[in-house]
């Protein structure tokens, strides 16, 4: 079951991601949330988009259950907008580099954009 947690802050994405906490990560969601992913597959004219806090709840369990390991280098604050930087390494050596920009209200992410890179 997912529970709302505490305000988002940048110490408590931290956590989450690097402890692989898909839970808690969901958490932070509000209900109506959106997440939209840039990348290779998913060019700006078409990002995926990803709504509601369930679906993005099976988004992060997807993403923390793969074997890799998750580092948050940077984390910057003003208001309500939070973004990080996210290095992930999987146990072959491929990595893949992300930033994220995350809307808050009341303590929750209601909008949320990742640009994300991987090696091929």
């Amino acid at each position: 079951m997912i529970t709302k947690t505490k305000p988002v802050t940048g110490a408590a994405i931290k956590r989450a991601i690097e402890t692989r906490d898909g839970q808690a990560l969901a958490g932070f969601y509000a209900d109506h949330a959106v997440t939209r992913i840039v990348d290779r597959n998913n060019p700006p004219s078409r990002p995926r988009e990803i709504k509601g806090r369930a679906a993005i709840a099976a988004f992060w369990g997807d993403i923390c259950g793969r074997a890799m390991t998750h580092r948050v280098d940077t984390t910057l604050a003003d208001g309500d907008r939070v973004a990080f930087t996210q290095a992930c390494v999987y146990p072959d050596g491929a990595k893949v580099f992300c930033i994220a920009l995350l809307e808050l209200k009341d303590g929750l992410i209601v909008d949320q954009t990742i640009v994300q890179a991987w090696d091929e």
